[in-house]
C-alpha cells in the first residue's frame, strides 16, 4: 500500500515538468537557427562569388588576352590580315575566330582550347589566368583556379589588320562554378556547392597585367 502511494505521489509530481520539455525542446531549436544562419551564409557566400565573377571579368577584358598570352602568334598579336586570308579592314568572320575556352586544373596548369579549328596560337603560360583568379580571390577566398573557366567568343566588333590592338575584341566571359559550400548545421555530412555564376563583358584593351 505505502508503494503504490509513493508511485501515485511520484506520477502527480510535476515540478520537474518545465525541464524536461526544455530538453527536448532545445535541441530542435538550436537546429532551427543553425538552419537560419547556414540559409544567412549561403546568400551572402552566394552574392560575394557572384561580385568576383563581375570583377574577374572587368580584370580579363582590360588587361592581357589569355589565348596566346604576348606571343606574336598569339589571338592578342595575330594578323588576320596577314596570316588569316582575312582583307584588310573586314570584320573577323567566325569562321576564323570560332571562339576559345580557358580552364585550369588544380595544380595550376591553364590549358586554352578553340571550339573549332583556328589559326592562331593558344598556347599559355597561364600567369594572366592565374593572376585573373587571384583578383577574384581577393573578393571571396574560396575561388581555386579549377572552378574558373574563360570563354572569348565572337561579337562581330574588331576588324582583320587593326594596327593597335587585337584584329578581334570577342565576348568575355568569366563562369564560376563548383565552388564547395559547407553548412553549420550536420557538418561533416551535407557539403554541396554554390550555384555556378558568369559574366560577360566586351573586350576592351586587351593588354596589360593589372586592372582596377
Amino acid at each position: 500500500m505505502i508503494r503504490t502511494s509513493a508511485l501515485r505521489r511520484l506520477y502527480a509530481d510535476n515540478r520537474a515538468a518545465s525541464a524536461v520539455e526544455f530538453a527536448l525542446v532545445v535541441p530542435v531549436m538550436i537546429l532551427f537557427l543553425l538552419g537560419i544562419i547556414d540559409v544567412g551564409r549561403f546568400i551572402w557566400n552566394t552574392n560575394e562569388v557572384e561580385k568576383a565573377v563581375q570583377i574577374g571579368t572587368r580584370w580579363a577584358v582590360a588587361t592581357d588576352i589569355i589565348p596566346g598570352d604576348d606571343t606574336a602568334n598569339g589571338l592578342k598579336n595575330y594578323s588576320f590580315a596577314i596570316s588569316g586570308a582575312v582583307p584588310q579592314g573586314d570584320v573577323v568572320p567566325v569562321s576564323s575566330f570560332p571562339g576559345v575556352t580557358c580552364t585550369s586544373t588544380s595544380a595550376g596548369a591553364v590549358t586554352c582550347t578553340c571550339k573549332a579549328a583556328c589559326s592562331f596560337s593558344t598556347v599559355t603560360t597561364g600567369d594572366s589566368f592565374t593572376n585573373l583568379v587571384g583578383r577574384m580571390n581577393q573578393i571571396y577566398g574560396g575561388i581555386s583556379n579549377e572552378n574558373v573557366q574563360i570563354d572569348y567568343d565572337w561579337s562581330g566588333l574588331g576588324y582583320s589588320g587593326d594596327p593597335f590592338g587585337s584584329d578581334v575584341d570577342p565576348l568575355v566571359t568569366v563562369t564560376v562554378k563548383d565552388v564547395a559550400f559547407r553548412p553549420i548545421f550536420l557538418a561533416g555530412i551535407f557539403n554541396f556547392g554554390l550555384p555556378d555564376l558568369s559574366y560577360t563583358l566586351t573586350m576592351e584593351d586587351g593588354e596589360g597585367d593589372f586592372s582596377n
